[in-house]
């Protein structure tokens, strides 16, 4: 299979800086992900949108899809959430959990998407009991695979099961390439240091995680290092967060359709600092994914404290890394003897 197979995108939460602040418009930010060649839009709505989750007028829609056609690109996917504890004093009903996911296949089939991604701590159980109306509305529905969650944790092999059960073909997963933090990312420890944390536990912390080192083990030792406060939390960073192997995608690719290309750092060489995507494009290649990548940066909220955010720039250069991936031919697998 070529790897041109697998296509380019972006979720509009890797501009959330500019946006939040107004410096770009959303009709600015479709443009600019055009131009540097990301033409599938993923969308989380209440970022977006003011008013949803209300109902919105056909005139959102029409806006949204004139600007689909206007700059050449796809609506992919609609990030949606489930208020299960909307309630304080009782947890929110199962048809209520049911009826509030329809409205938001509903509402991704108006946007145009394919797909609508479900947060990981909906139930298996939720998402197979909306699978006719997605199947109605053709949305399929995936559950986000996201750190510290993985393919082998207990809750998504529920999910995967109860997935094969039903027998639907809309329903999926969504992994987030954030599973696969195989470096502590440089601008989480440059932050960590200027809240406080001494550079000598820094540092350990930093090593620890290149070890894989238990987290509760990593968090004792700082605490005998005399670590409190910012040290703590950069030492928890490790409950939730992994190096887990990439290649576990392979036997779930069937039910993968879309993939959150999670970054933090693109260094001026043009990779990301801490995620290796050289092997994670082997592996969707090996696997025959032909599906979109959508560039995810999240790198703005470990630098906004000291450094200007340009997350279109940071984009840029993951969309150009992803380019020179995807036109790489798929390597021939050693023969093992």
């Amino acid at each position: 299979m070529s790897g041109f197979d697998i296509k380019q995108g972006v979720s509009l939460y890797s501009y959330q800086e500019e946006y939040f602040l107004g410096q770009k418009s959303l009709e600015d930010l479709i443009a600019v992900s055009a131009e540097m060649g990301a033409c599938g839009i993923e969308v989380i709505s209440e970022q977006t949108f003011a008013d949803y989750p209300n109902p919105l007028p056909a005139s959102t829609y029409d806006a949204w899809h004139a600007l689909m056609a206007k700059y050449g690109t796809t609506p992919v996917c609609h990030d949606f959430m489930l208020d299960y504890k909307k309630y304080k004093d009782r947890p929110m009903p199962f048809e209520e959990q049911v009826a509030s996911c329809k409205i938001d296949i509903d509402h991704a089939a108006r946007l145009g998407c394919a797909y609508a991604r479900s947060l990981v701590s909906v139930a298996p159980e939720v998402l197979v009991a909306c699978a006719d109306h997605a199947e109605s509305r053709n949305v399929r529905i995936l559950v986000e695979v996201h750190a510290p969650l993985h393919f082998d944790h207990p809750w998504i092999i529920r999910h995967a099961e109860a997935f094969e059960k039903s027998g639907s073909d809309y329903l999926g997963f969504l992994p987030d390439m954030g599973m696969f933090l195989f470096r502590f990312p440089r601008v989480w420890k440059e932050k960590f240091l200027r809240d406080g944390v001494p550079q000598p536990i820094a540092d350990y912390i930093e090593q620890a995680y290149e070890d894989r080192v238990l987290s509760e083990y990593v968090m004792l030792e700082v605490e005998k290092m005399g670590g409190t406060g910012p040290a703590m939390a950069m030492a928890a960073t490790l409950r939730h967060n992994a190096a887990f192997e990439p290649k576990r995608m392979l036997d779930f690719m069937g039910r993968i359709w879309n993939i959150h290309g999670k970054f933090y750092e693109m260094t001026d060489d043009g990779i990301e600092y801490s995620i290796p995507y050289d092997e994670i494009f082997r592996v969707l290649k090996k696997g025959g994914y032909k599906g979109y990548v959508c560039s995810e940066y999240e790198g703005n909220r470990w630098i906004q404290d000291a450094f200007p955010v340009d997350s279109i720039e940071q984009v840029r250069r993951q969309q150009e890394m992803f380019r020179k991936l995807i036109a790489e031919p798929a390597l021939a697998q050693p023969t093992l003897v």
